[in-house]
């Protein structure tokens, strides 16, 4: 793969969730990881997909449902699980419902798992741009 993607976008949304996950949880933390969590979470299937397209065709890529794509990405082992990843996506999409308490604290939790595999997503895709 002679194309270099530019993941620096990626590493400091990943460093900014982080930083927001290490702070003594209040409701502004809490607020403030969701929101990272969001951001974060739409530049990795973002960049799943770049990868995915420089891969494989974007003619290809552009057909895969959400749930086909994460496949993808796991049998080529750029993520590990891929309905964890279903479960991110779900989660990204009841943060529009973060007025509600429990659901919030919910996707804080989700938050805190997501950034390890985050963090496997963007060693493999820093591994093979180099």
């Amino acid at each position: 793969m002679n194309t270099r993607l530019d993941l620096t976008s990626l590493k400091n949304a990943l460093q900014s969730l982080d930083l927001a996950l290490a702070q003594e949880k209040d409701e502004f933390i809490r607020d403030s990881v969701i929101q990272r969590f969001e951001f974060t979470y739409e530049l990795s299937w973002k960049f799943l997909s770049r990868h995915l397209a420089l891969d494989l065709g974007s003619d290809a890529v552009d057909k895969l449902s959400r749930r086909d794509l994460y496949r993808t990405a796991a049998e080529k082992g750029l993520i590990k699980d891929s309905a964890t990843w279903f479960e991110y996506h779900t989660a990204r999409n009841t943060t529009s419902h973060t007025y509600n308490v429990s659901i919030a604290e919910q996707v804080y939790e989700v938050a805190q798992e997501f950034s390890a595999d985050a963090h496997f997503l963007l060693d493999k895709l820093v591994e093979i741009h180099k």
